[in-house]
């Protein structure tokens, strides 16, 4: 707004001028100072900051943990598949001491995460038998971890998981059910194995009502859980499998993860491993054998008990102790109790079985057809078999362990015995095994005889005998040795004069040549004389005649003539 110009004074007004008007009156306005404009826009700002962060801001919710390793209030970060949804504001201790209460504030973005099945947990560094796990946390510092449940109830106030949970909501595959006689060497995270690949864990377990079995949920992810179908078998893969058999020693093992931390393992069988099979749908109930052998085997089928009564003892037969007939394993040992016989005031050893006909494989379709319920069919199989042989027997399983296990078999034979085919339980008759008897009675007596033999008075001979020789060796060192060693030193020297006599030139050794050769001599002139007397022996009384034939003068000169013998020369 413009100032009007100054009035004119009067003294200076020009005279003989008409007079002037009044001036127009002018209103003049008040205005605003313009440094007022700052904190304006301030307050402008802060309401435009408010409103913005009263529609951006998420629900606030309380999480309960047993302690508050790793959180820190206004640090502390909320993550949901890596991204940022939340922050600790506060961590306080439960009026009771026994947990902490943490407070949560969400974006809101993050309200669908409110809602009754969400779980929650602190990630930090982990190492376990399954791995390790929140890496990633030793330069960040821990954070809460969320898994989004499907539920619409909303919720504020939750309970955080201590461990991470193995399988997160929205991960690709099934959830399986596996019933197993313990939890053995499992836990959560514990993989599982299809052909030696590793395709899925074990997300959870727990006992049952009855706390005689243990029910696990093994997640397997896709696509591997395709490969499960109603055919497919679990069973137990931790540890080491070793079985020694004809081929000699098998060890067979999935891994070594399963060696410390145990694991399952799941295939189908060749024979019904086809594609027209369906895939089973999640939370199939399935039994998780001790093994492979046993899971593998084909179905047994439904059980048939029968009662064996055994007048003798049974020491070494369990529960669980296999059944044979005909040299193949038929079932097993379901009880092993005692009875009280009134009439021998014996205490006979009651033994229940479970067999499974459909083990005998094609025999069973080969089987005459009866009609009956199936106890009925049974009962009469049982009276035709036991007719014609059929006993139950208690025989060694292993001589070292003493263990035991019941054969059936047809004994060729056998003494007849009554059989009620109305009696139940269906009752087979047995015979006492002498074999295990014999053998443990020869042990006994052998025992008994190897306590008998004086071990203590052979011991003290044998000591007494011991000092004998000692002493006879003592007295042949110090006494007959020496004796003996003069003694072949004489005989060394004996046969060495000896030699001398023998040698060529000794004079014994030529008188003895030339005596040889006069009796030589003499033996001619013998056999000479004797010649000339057969052929004249009136030679004897006349004396030879001159010029007589036969006679060689030369080699008899006068055969009746004595003989000289010429003295050898000194």
């Amino acid at each position: 707004m413009l100032n009007s110009p100054p009035p004119v004074p009067e003294s200076q007004e020009p005279k003989g001028s008409p007079a002037p008007s009044a001036p127009p009156i002018t209103q003049r306005r008040n205005r605003i100072p313009i440094v007022w404009l700052v904190p304006l826009i301030a307050v402008v700002i802060g309401l435009s900051m408010l409103a913005h962060a009263w529609l951006s801001t998420g629900p606030s919710i309380t999480i309960s943990f047993r302690s508050a390793a790793g959180l820190t209030a206004g640090k502390t970060l909320v993550k949901f598949k890596d991204v940022t949804v939340g922050t600790v504001s506060s961590v306080e201790l439960s009026e009771d001491g026994s947990h902490v209460v943490v407070e949560v504030s969400l974006v809101k973005s993050a309200r669908s995460l409110v809602n009754a099945q969400t779980r929650f947990w602190v990630v930090r560094p982990r190492i376990g038998a399954g791995g390790a796990s929140g890496i990633d946390t030793l330069l960040s510092g821990a954070y809460i971890g969320v898994d989004k449940g499907t539920s619409k109830e909303t919720k504020t106030s939750f309970t955080g998981l201590e461990d991470p949970p193995a399988v997160i909501s929205g991960t690709p595959g099934k959830a399986f059910v596996l019933r197993a006689e313990d939890l053995g060497s499992l836990d959560i995270n514990s993989p599982v194995y299809f052909r030696r690949i590793q395709v899925g864990r074990i997300a959870s377990y727990k006992l049952d009502a009855d706390s005689k079995h243990v029910t696990l949920q093994a997640f397997i992810n896709a696509p591997y859980d395709s490969f499960v179908n109603a055919n497919t078998r679990f069973w137990n893969a931790s540890g080491v499998d070793i079985a020694l058999n004809a081929s000699g020693l098998k060890v067979n093992t999935q891994s070594l993860a399963t060696v410390l931390a145990g694991g399952v393992a799941f295939a189908t069988p060749d024979a019904v491993d086809t594609p027209d099979i369906p895939q089973s749908p999640p939370r199939s109930f399935y039994v998780l054998a001790k093994d492979q052998q046993t899971a593998m085997e084909p179905p047994s089928g439904p059980a048939t008990f029968l009662s064996l009564r055994f007048n003798q003892s049974l020491r070494g037969l369990v529960v669980g102790a296999p059944v044979v007939f005909a040299g193949k394993e038929f079932g097993n040992v379901t009880s092993v109790d005692l009875d009280y016989d009134r009439v021998t005031h014996r205490f006979p050893t009651i033994v229940g079985i479970d067999v499974y006909p459909k083990k005998l494989g094609s025999a069973v379709s080969n089987l005459p057809s009866l009609k009956g319920t199936k106890q009925q069919q049974a009962s009469e199989f049982l009276r035709v078999w036991v007719d014609n042989g059929l006993r139950a027997q208690v025989k060694s399983a292993n001589l070292l362990t003493g263990q035991l296990y019941v054969s059936l078999d047809f004994i060729p034979n056998a003494p007849k015995v009554r059989y009620d085919p109305d009696a139940r339980p269906l009752t087979l008759p047995t015979l006492t095994a002498n074999g295990v008897d014999q053998i443990e009675e020869q042990i006994s007596h052998v025992i008994a005889k190897i306590d008998k033999i004086p071990f203590d008075t052979i011991g003290q001979h044998l000591n007494t005998s011991l000092s004998d020789l000692d002493t006879t060796l003592k007295q042949v060192n110090t006494q007959v040795l020496p004796e003996t060693t003069q003694t072949l030193k004489a005989a060394q020297k004996t046969f060495g004069t000896a030699q001398n006599f023998m040698s060529e030139d000794a004079p014994l050794q030529q008188n003895i040549n030339q005596t040889l050769v006069e009796v030589q001599r003499s033996a001619q002139s013998v056999r000479a004389l004797t010649d000339l007397l057969g052929r004249h022996p009136e030679a004897l009384i006349r004396g030879r005649e001159k010029g007589s034939s036969g006679i060689d003068p030369q080699t008899v000169p006068n055969a009746l003539a004595p003989t000289t013998v010429q003295e050898p020369s000194k």
